[in-house]
């Protein structure tokens, strides 16, 4: 099995970003953080306790878990009698299904909206038995690739959030880690749905994307901009976790009516086969 393992040289480029920690003046956000220091409030806990209340068993939940923020690909499992409760997943806020693609059974919780609920539901799936989480979130444009619904790989997300800074120390960026980075990019299948690679911004106030923002996260060379992936990159990072974020890029932030549109079936089939691919390419290089 495939030892997680922080790369250096990402690990460096993390430190050298790193904002001065002067403690004396800083908002409440960026003081008083000693990010070695275990959390009184745990999920372990959490969850027996809502075992306890729901009355649930001790479970799991497939190695490979699916955030669907749209909830557009949960709502086309449904439709489409592909999708199953799980019996044991004992979160207070979300339900867990799981369906079968391509041979392999996942997880999938959606409306997981926003970078603290997303982290909340990524601590919790892997206290549960996940192994792999993905990420596939509606993004808008920055930096055109085309004409949308296309899809980016996020290998850095610029960090304009606050849960990322409960993880790590301050830095403009959080990263995808390098070997999975590599593995999905140097190996992806781009016959079906293509993918490029690059950085976005994410965002806790998707209402307040100003001209200035956009302008200067062009200038970064930033593709799209989204809500989650600079979190649960950061949490990935603490916890030595294997997450991967995607970006749907399917509009142009509202600039044009007909904006919005994902493709068939809502954007279901890319998510799939996005889901598919990614999952067969991990299995092979986490079992090296």
């Amino acid at each position: 099995m495939k030892e997680f393992t922080a790369d250096n040289e990402q690990q460096e480029r993390v430190h050298e970003e790193v904002m001065p920690q002067n403690q004396e003046g800083l908002i409440p956000l960026l003081a008083h953080k000693d990010y070695a220091a275990p959390s009184v409030f745990t999920v372990e806990n959490l969850l027996r306790e809502a075992r306890r209340q729901k009355g649930l068993p001790l479970g799991q939940v497939p190695p490979i878990c699916v955030l669907d923020p749209d909830g557009d690909l949960v709502e086309h499992l449904h439709a489409t009698d592909r999708a199953y409760r799980h019996a044991t997943w004992a979160c207070y806020h979300t339900i867990l299904d799981t369906f079968v693609e391509d041979g392999m059974e996942f997880g999938i919780v959606g409306r997981v909206v926003g970078a603290s609920f997303a982290v909340l539901v990524a601590e919790e799936l892997f206290a549960s038995g996940c192994q792999l989480l993905l990420s596939i979130t509606s993004a808008g444009q920055i930096i055109s690739r085309g004409r949308p619904p296309y899809v980016v790989l996020i290998e850095r997300a610029l960090r304009d959030e606050g849960t990322s800074y409960h993880y790590l120390p301050p830095s403009p960026y959080s990263y995808l880690h390098f070997a999975l980075r590599d593995v999905l990019s140097t190996q992806w299948n781009h016959t079906r749905v293509p993918l490029y690679t690059g950085a976005s911004w994410t965002t806790d106030a998707p209402f307040r994307e100003t001209e200035a923002q956009i302008e200067w996260c062009r200038e970064q060379g930033i593709l799209a901009v989204e809500m989650e992936a600079a979190a649960l990159y950061a949490f990935a990072t603490a916890k030595q976790r294997d997450v991967v974020c995607f970006a749907h890029v399917t509009n142009q932030m509202g600039q044009t009516e007909g904006d919005f549109e994902k493709g068939e079936a809502s954007g279901s089939e890319t998510a799939l086969h996005v889901i598919s691919q990614t999952a067969q390419q991990w299995s092979r290089w986490h079992h090296q």
